[in-house]
C-alpha cells in the first residue's frame, strides 16, 4: 500500500477506475513514439565492439523525474568514444553511465569484463521526448490532437494542439521541494483559463491548492489527513468575484490489504456517494466494486456493480451493470508492451431490440 493518505482526487479512485475507466462507445486510436532528444541517439558512435560499431540500443521504460533508461549488451574488448560522447552531451546532458558485470578502465577506455561474459550497459539519460497523436470519432464527427512532452530531470512541458485550434500548455516541476509539484497550465487562445496549482504530499496529509491567472481568480483548495489506511478530506471552490463557495465537498475513506470504502457528500450538500473495491484474488487481478448514489434533490438512487478478471497476464475482462438495465463489458489485450486494444460494448437490458454501442480504443507505443 502507498504511504500517506494521498490527494482528495485519490478518494474512490480504485473503484471509480474499475467501474468507469476505458469504457467507450466511440472509436480512438493513439500513437505515440519517444527519442531520448527528438533527433539523435546520446549513444551513436559511443561503443566499437572488436567487430565494429555497437548498435540495437533500446529504450526500455520512463524512470521518475523525466529519466530514460536503456540497455544494451556488450562483448568483451569493446572499446568506447568519449569524444563523441561528449558531442552527444551538448544534445542530450545524460546524467549516469552505469555498468553491471564488468568495470571500465578511463584511461584505455576499454571494457573489461568477466571471461566469457557480456555486459550490460544501462545509461540514464535526463532530457526526453515523445510524441502523441490522437483522434476520436464521435458518430459523425472526428476529433484529433497532437501532444508533445519534453521531460528535462524534474522539469516535464506537455504542449497539446487539437482539431479547434486550441493550444494547450502545462509546465510540471517534481519535487520542487520535498514532497512538492507545482503545476502551472494555460490554453491559447482563452487568456482566462491560465492556472497556476501546487500540491504536497506528506506521510499523513496531502494538500492541493490552485489558483486561476486572472484578475477575479477562482480559488480550489482541498486537503486530506489521516493515513493510508483512513483519511479525512475536503475539497471547496471560492469564487472570488461573486464572493461565493462554487464547491463544497467532503469525502472518507478506509483501506487495508485489499479492499478499499469510501464516502464522499458532493454538490454543496445534496449528493452522497458511496464505493466499494475489493481484491478478491491478486495473482489474477480478480476484483469487485460498486457505488451507490443518492441525490437529495431528486430523491433518486443510482446504483452500478462491476468486476474484472485477468485471463491471462496480457488479457483483462471488465463488466458493470446498473440499476437503470444498462450492462457494459470489455475485453483488453496488449499485444505488445504498453501498446494496448481494447473493445467494449454497452446493452441496454430494458430495450434489448435496440442495437448494441460498439466502442474501440487503440494505443501504439514503441
Amino acid at each position: 500500500m502507498a504511504k500517506g493518505p494521498g490527494l482528495y482526487r485519490d478518494i474512490g479512485k480504485k473503484a471509480r477506475d474499475l467501474l468507469y475507466k476505458d469504457y467507450q462507445t466511440d472509436q480512438k486510436f493513439s500513437i505515440t513514439t519517444y527519442s531520448a532528444t527528438g533527433v539523435v541517439s546520446p549513444v551513436n558512435g559511443f561503443f566499437v565492439s572488436p567487430s565494429g560499431p555497437v548498435s540495437g540500443f533500446q529504450y526500455k521504460l520512463w524512470l521518475l523525474k523525466g529519466c530514460l533508461v536503456g540497455t544494451m549488451e556488450l562483448p568483451e574488448g569493446s572499446t568506447f568514444q568519449y569524444r563523441n560522447f561528449y558531442e552527444s552531451v551538448i544534445y542530450c546532458p545524460c546524467a549516469a553511465f552505469l555498468l553491471s558485470n564488468c568495470s571500465v578502465c578511463w584511461k584505455c577506455k576499454i571494457l573489461c569484463c568477466t571471461p566469457n561474459a557480456t555486459a550490460r550497459v544501462h545509461l540514464k539519460c535526463h532530457l526526453a521526448f515523445a510524441i502523441t497523436s490522437s483522434g476520436t470519432k464521435k458518430g459523425d464527427l472526428f476529433l484529433a490532437d497532437v501532444s508533445t512532452q519534453l521531460k528535462n530531470k524534474n522539469v516535464t512541458t506537455d504542449v497539446k494542439v487539437d482539431t479547434n485550434s486550441n493550444l494547450l500548455t502545462t509546465i510540471t516541476v517534481d519535487d520542487a521541494a520535498p514532497g512538492l509539484k507545482t503545476i502551472l497550465s494555460f490554453r491559447v487562445p482563452d487568456q482566462r483559463s491560465g492556472k497556476l496549482e501546487l500540491q504536497y504530499l506528506h506521510d499523513f496529509a496531502g494538500i492541493c491548492t490552485s489558483v486561476g491567472l486572472t484578475a477575479n481568480p477562482i480559488v480550489n483548495f482541498s486537503g486530506v489527513v489521516g493515513t493510508n489506511m483512513l483519511a479525512l478530506g475536503t475539497d471547496v471552490s471560492f469564487d472570488t468575484k461573486t464572493g461565493n463557495f462554487t464547491k463544497c465537498n467532503a469525502g472518507l475513506s478506509f483501506s487495508n490489504a485489499d479492499l478499499i470504502a469510501a464516502l464522499t457528500l458532493n454538490d454543496k450538500g445534496d449528493t452522497l456517494n458511496a464505493s466499494y473495491y475489493h481484491n478478491v484474488s491478486p495473482q489474477n487481478d480478480s476484483a469487485v466494486g460498486a457505488e451507490v448514489t443518492h441525490s437529495f434533490s431528486t430523491n433518486e438512487n443510482t446504483i452500478t456493480l462491476g468486476a474484472q478478471h485477468a485471463i491471462d497476464p496480457l488479457t483483462n475482462l471488465k463488466s458493470r451493470i446498473n440499476n437503470f438495465g444498462k450492462a457494459t463489458a470489455l475485453i483488453q489485450h496488449e499485444w505488445r508492451p504498453k501498446s494496448l486494444v481494447t473493445i467494449s460494448a454497452e446493452v441496454d437490458t430494458k430495450a434489448i431490440e435496440k442495437s448494441a454501442k460498439v466502442g474501440l480504443a487503440l494505443a501504439l507505443k514503441p
